[in-house]
């Protein structure tokens, strides 16, 4: 446990020192949020939650999944090519402490972040939340830390080094638009609306949605708001199990080649 603290302190000291990563994954959610998000709190849902109040959980669940793609998929695979990680693996500690330190960095700034849009969505947003519901919500968008991070990771172990940026990019980008993040999906073309039932991204969301907002709050952002929650926590965990399988067969593979 030492170990862990030890390297979870020297995660957040490096990042907390990377003005483009505080900035970029941090504060642009709450930036994107600030445009576009504030910009209607003057319009109210039928249950008089302002509009604001859902699209917080919208750029939390975009920032989350950024954030975690971003620190497994991009930053992980420059410390493989660098050549990091095999000189980890040569020092006494574990990988799983390697890992679980980088989990616990992204857990933190997550917690950040979304505070952070919270704060914003009550001061100036008009938003009265039910504080309880809202902050079951924040703490769903705080595990896509967890439930994202293999997605990163096998990016990482699968991809050359130098393209795994325009992947993670490639990936995220379409998913992130395709589950209602940045726009309601009825506003879609329609085939793209029957496409988002089967990403990860949009049960995802759909959890925190519905963990936050009324029934019939949710036409506002979602194609089915009546679908089921058990449902899209089984999905979730089936994808987020399916990237696990790929992220170790890579890591694996990777400890193969360096013993020949």
């Amino acid at each position: 446990m030492s170990a862990l603290a030890a390297q979870v302190r020297a995660e957040v000291t490096r990042f907390r020192r990377l003005p483009e990563y505080v900035v970029g994954v941090v504060l642009l959610p709450v930036i994107l949020f600030a445009m576009f998000g504030l910009t209607n709190r003057d319009n109210v849902l039928p249950s008089g939650l302002a509009v604001p109040g859902i699209l917080v959980v919208s750029f939390a669940a975009y920032g989350v999944v950024s954030q975690s793609l971003f620190s497994f998929g991009s930053d992980l695979a420059t410390e493989r090519a660098q050549g990091w990680l095999r000189r980890m693996r040569a020092t006494p500690m574990t990988m799983t402490t390697y890992f679980g330190g980088k989990l616990a960095m992204n857990i933190i700034f997550a917690i950040a972040m979304v505070a952070l849009l919270l704060a914003t969505a009550s001061l100036f947003g008009k938003v009265d939340f039910h504080w309880p519901r809202a902050l079951a919500a924040a703490a769903i968008c705080v595990s896509g830390a967890i439930w994202f991070a293999p997605f990163g990771a096998a990016i990482a172990y699968w991809a050359r080094p130098g393209a795994a940026t325009t992947i993670v990019n490639l990936v995220f980008l379409p998913l992130s638009f395709l589950s209602g993040f940045f726009m309601p999906l009825a506003q879609l073309p329609e085939v793209f609306q029957k496409v988002a039932p089967f990403l990860p991204t949009y049960h995802f969301g759909a959890l925190a949605w519905r963990t936050l907002a009324e029934p019939a709050d949710l036409e506002f952002i979602m194609t089915d708001p009546a679908i089921n929650l058990w449902l899209s926590a089984g999905i979730v965990a089936a994808w987020f199990l399916a990237a696990s399988v790929l992220a170790i067969a890579g890591y694996r593979l990777e400890q193969r080649r360096e013993r020949r």
